[in-house]
Order: structure tokens, then sequence, then C-alpha cells
């Protein structure tokens, strides 16, 4: 039998795109550089929401939130800040984190350097003029990373870039029963992910999630967990 050496040249080009693949859409995958993925706290939980602020949700987001002592984390798109300030403005008011979830909301992983930092930067000009406060920590669209992104976002003197290790997926439907069975494997220490918003459209449909959360808000605070912004997350990590 020959063997053809193409055959091998072939084969490591696909391994590398495997490769390359997985640290790009993995949200566990370190290989474009650190990430965090789970809280140190093991009695804390961090949950987090993406794509607002949407004056369609968010408002009943923070309203439960405050009836169950609970603060979350809210990763901002710059256009929906720039839509709705007052309510950007809000969520920092009532005690809670924001972070940059880009100006447009693209996938980064195969934009310029150039582009990245636009993204960022137009976001993090539309939240401080909205907020007055900087967002330190930074989430890529659909969690997908570039291999420049972590090197532009501590250039840029942010935290880094923060993921999550339990998804509600709470986009793939708009019935809140997928959701809280998702949302029921959260335990203290890990960072969840949900939204309040919608990428695609201004004032997306995301009632279910509300009902999910007066599900699990109550259920998580009886079983003695403390809920943190990833800000507050960090203190406390530094504090001991």
């Amino acid at each position: 039998m020959t063997i053809n050496p193409g055959w091998f040249g072939a084969g490591g080009v696909c391994a590398a795109a495997g490769l390359f693949a997985w640290g790009v859409v993995a949200h566990g995958s370190q290989l474009f550089g650190p990430t965090l993925r789970r809280l140190k706290d093991t009695s804390c939980m961090a949950i987090t929401f993406d794509d607002g602020p949407n004056p369609a949700v968010t408002p009943g987001v923070l309203e439960l939130l405050e009836r169950n002592n609970a603060t979350a984390t809210f990763f901002l798109i710059g256009q929906r800040v720039r839509a709705f300030p007052g309510l950007a403005r809000e969520i920092v008011e009532r005690g809670h984190g924001i972070g940059n979830h880009t100006e447009t909301h693209p996938s980064l992983t195969f934009l310029t350097p150039g582009r990245i930092v636009e993204e960022l930067d137009r976001c993090h000009e539309a939240i401080v003029s909205a907020t007055g406060k900087s967002p330190r920590w930074m989430r890529p669209p659909f969690g997908y990373r570039s291999p420049l992104l972590d090197g532009i976002v501590r250039r840029r003197g942010g935290a880094g870039v923060a993921m999550w290790n339990v998804a509600a997926k709470d986009w793939r439907t708009r019935s809140p029963e997928p959701v809280i069975q998702r949302l029921r494997r959260a335990r203290g220490g890990d960072i969840v992910l949900l939204h309040d918003g919608d990428h695609r459209v201004l004032e997306g449909k995301r009632g279910h999630v509300v009902t999910a959360l007066e599900y699990c808000l109550p259920r998580w605070r009886d079983a003695g967990i403390q809920f943190v912004n990833l800000d507050e997350a960090q203190l406390k990590t530094q504090a001991g």
C-alpha cells in the first residue's frame, strides 16, 4: 500500500482547523487567552444578561432582581444603549454591573484588530455617556472569540473576557419550561447566561426569561446562594 504524504498534510490542516473552531466557539476554551468562566466563591452565583437594554423586558427583570435582593451583570449592546440611555442608567442606579457586548453584536472571529477595537470603543462610549460608568468586563457576541480579543481587551484596561458555565439557551424557545430545566442545574460558583434583549430586534420578546427567573430566584436564595455582579465577585476574590 502506498501512503500519500499529502494525506498527512491534509490531516494536519483539518486538525488545526478543528482546534481553531473549538477555540472560537467553545465557551470553556482558554485557547485564545484566559476567560472568566466560574466564580471562586461557591457560596455565590453571578447571573448575567446579554443583548439589552430592552424596554420590553429589562424593567421587569430589574424589579424581579430587587424583590429577591439580587444583583446581576448586564452585557449591553452599544446601539441599544444609544436607543434607551435612561434604561441603561437605571441598571447602574439599581446597583447592577454592566459589561461591554460590542456596538453592533457582530461575530468577532475574523474581524480585523481595528474593527474589534472600534466595536468595543463605540460600545464603551455609549455606556459611559448614558451611565457615567466604565464597563470593566466584556463578553463577545455569541461567545465567539478571536485570537486577538484577549490582548485587545487587556490593552484597553479591561478586567478581561467574561464567559459562563451555565447557559439557559433562552434564545431557542419562548417557553419558560425548558429555560427552567436548564437553570435548575445552576449551583453556587456558577456564572449563568440569560438574555433580556435580542440582538436581531430592538424590543425582543424575552418574557419567558422573566417567568423562569420568577421560579428559580427564590429557590436559589432559599438554598443559601448569594447573588453578585462580576465586579463584586472580583472584589471578593481580591479581598480573599
